[in-house]
């Protein structure tokens, strides 16, 4: 099937990679983050009728928006997510954001959306603020339907990350037949995302660091990967990466690590995953290219975006009912 959607809150595209792979051409792209653009379209060549705008807020009123099929949409984690203030809906992040996706559906009317956030928007404020969301989208036109899905369950990547997802249609029939994918088996272990035996050496640990100590002592199981949890290593219990975020590798304290059988010098092979790998969790492929950026950044970007087979998954059963 051939239609048309937005990439509304685009980061560096893994919603896009997902739906063009089932027919959808994108025309229209809306990111405010200058590094994820420079990355975006180092990846993605716009035509000339390719609208690109940065501010979410001012796009109903500054853009003649064309007329598209879906609408997709992973808005801002952080006021819902346990690792930020939990603001919500106070959060310009959470209200202003949430009431500029309903200007566009109403405006634009595309037949169908997706709308991609951490697990934690559906117990906010003891559920108020996800009871609110889905009732002003159905106000504004769509039947609805939600699930939590994780990717190691549903997309066969070793990576345990759970996300909310707002599926909507703006006919009935339509959402009747729409089914959210089932289980699948995990066969990729985490030595399938890892895939750079030898790296710079400014990825592993050594006694520079203050935690080398507790690293070294700590990290011994070499088919799972930990997470350094300031002050801390924390094992991964189901042998798989835990959730990749946004502030991992810029000073945070969710960086993934692991033992790795290369070592640089004697007894020195625990290090940080490269951003390559963090690129490989969230099953990016391999044709994705990185821009001349800091590590930080990448790391940064691929935290901050979705697990491109599980959306491509959804995508699939959204195309099957349109």
């Amino acid at each position: 099937m051939n239609f048309t959607f937005s990439d509304l809150f685009a980061g560096i595209g893994g919603m896009r990679i997902a739906f063009e792979a089932v027919g959808g051409e994108c025309i229209l792209t809306c990111e405010n983050n200058d590094k994820a653009i420079k990355t975006y379209k180092h990846n993605f060549k716009a035509n000339s009728s390719h609208i690109f705008h940065k501010d979410i807020r001012t796009l109903v009123n500054e853009v003649k928006i064309p007329h598209h099929d879906v609408l997709l949409g992973g808005f801002p984690c952080q006021p819902y997510s346990i690792a930020g203030l939990r603001n919500g809906l106070q959060d310009v992040r959470g209200g202003e954001v949430f009431t500029s996706i309903l200007d566009i559906l109403k405006k634009s009317k595309p037949a169908a959306f997706l709308l991609e956030n951490v697990k934690n928007i559906k117990s906010h404020d003891n559920g108020k603020t996800f009871d609110y969301m889905i009732s002003e989208l159905e106000k504004s036109g769509y039947y609805t339907t939600n699930k939590i899905l994780n990717s190691m369950e549903y997309a066969n990547i070793p990576q345990n990350r759970e996300r909310a997802f707002i599926i909507g249609f703006k006919k009935k029939e339509q959402i009747d037949k729409f089914t959210f994918p089932t289980k699948v088996k995990l066969t990729k272990t985490i030595h399938d995302c890892i895939i750079q035996e030898v790296v710079d050496e400014k990825y592993y640990y050594t006694d520079r660091y203050d935690c080398y100590n507790s690293l070294k002592l700590s990290i011994d199981n070499k088919e799972t990967i930990y997470q350094w949890r300031r002050v801390y290593p924390r094992e991964n219990k189901n042998n798989v990466c835990p959730t990749l975020t946004f502030n991992m590798g810029s000073g945070g304290h969710n960086v993934p690590i692991f033992k790795t059988n290369h070592e640089i010098k004697t007894g020195i092979n625990i290090r940080k995953l490269t951003p390559r790998e963090t690129a490989n969790f969230q099953g990016f492929p391999k044709s994705f290219l990185f821009p001349d950026i800091a590590d930080s950044h990448l790391y940064n970007q691929f935290g901050n975006s979705v697990t491109v087979p599980l959306i491509k998954t959804l995508a699939k059963e959204m195309v099957k009912v349109l």
